[in-house]
């Protein structure tokens, strides 16, 4: 295996918080912000979803302003649905669809918007790359799925 075998935590860690999957692999055991800050922050987060409280606590136990509190939660409710997704397949349709949707309401107006959306696209095929290795399959293996 390239990469280390992350825990569902850590994938929700590094899709919540923006980081592609080999990246935040790469930093366990060297960064403790890997290892235990995101990873406790996301405990939190679903701590406090669980427990019905809203943005005001969440806020308060991130100790963000509401309006980051409610980002995050956000990042969280889609990276949640990456994450747990079915397949390498699956999770990589959902991952391009939400890097797209943020395009579109962040707007794109120029070639450098563009770019930027190219560039999240081909960190989703990495987020593939990856959850492929741990599923141990290759990329063919799931060309029909791809093309429906």
């Amino acid at each position: 295996m390239k990469y280390k075998r992350m825990s569902k935590k850590y994938l929700l860690a590094a899709e919540t918080f923006s980081y592609s999957y080999a990246n935040y692999a790469d930093h366990l055991g060297i960064n403790p912000r890997f290892d235990e800050y995101m990873p406790n922050d996301i405990d939190v987060i679903e701590k406090v979803i669980n427990s019905g409280k809203g943005i005001k606590e969440l806020a308060t136990k991130l100790d963000v302003e509401e309006e980051v509190a409610q980002q995050i939660l956000s990042s969280y409710t889609t990276a949640k649905d990456i994450v747990f997704a079915e397949t390498a397949e699956a999770s990589f349709r959902k991952g391009v669809k939400a890097s797209i949707l943020l395009s579109v309401e962040s707007g794109l107006k120029s070639e450098d918007d563009i770019d930027n959306l190219v560039s999240q696209i081909c960190y989703r095929a990495s987020d593939l790359a990856y959850l492929l290795n741990l599923e141990e399959k290759e990329l063919s293996d799931y060309s029909k799925a791809l093309r429906e």
